[in-house]
């Protein structure tokens, strides 16, 4: 039986790396060793960023209650504390949304919320 170089397999796997690697800055896109190090770096990036983006999504959703709910006298933890009272369960991301472009049924909800508190 003939034996089977790896030449095929190894080019075809090197230019797997190379193809992710395009666009990269000098030898980290032409050459294997580099390249494969820096796409298994920005592969990492990716997987964290994937996750790092739902925390700075919901960071930016508790910013924009906390000042819709200051603009009608509350804080966000008080707030949320009152719609807990009240049993409204919206999320973070509706009730963001609402605070932008609805400020009347915010500040509904926001009365519901001090009623429930006092």
């Amino acid at each position: 039986m003939a034996r089977i170089k790896g030449a095929l397999n190894a080019r075809k796997k090197h230019n797997r790396v190379l193809k992710l690697a395009k666009g990269y800055r000098g030898a980290r896109s032409k050459q294997y060793r580099i390249a494969k190090q820096s796409v298994m770096r920005a592969q990492a990036s990716q997987f964290a960023g994937r996750k790092q983006k739902k925390r700075d999504m919901r960071a930016l959703w508790i910013t924009r209650i906390n000042a819709a709910a200051r603009l009608n006298g509350l804080s966000y933890s008080t707030f949320m504390h009152g719609l807990k009272l009240a049993e409204i369960d919206i999320n973070r991301k509706m009730l963001s949304e609402m605070a932008v472009n609805d400020a009347a049924g915010f500040t509904a909800l926001a009365e519901i919320a001090k009623a429930k508190l006092a």
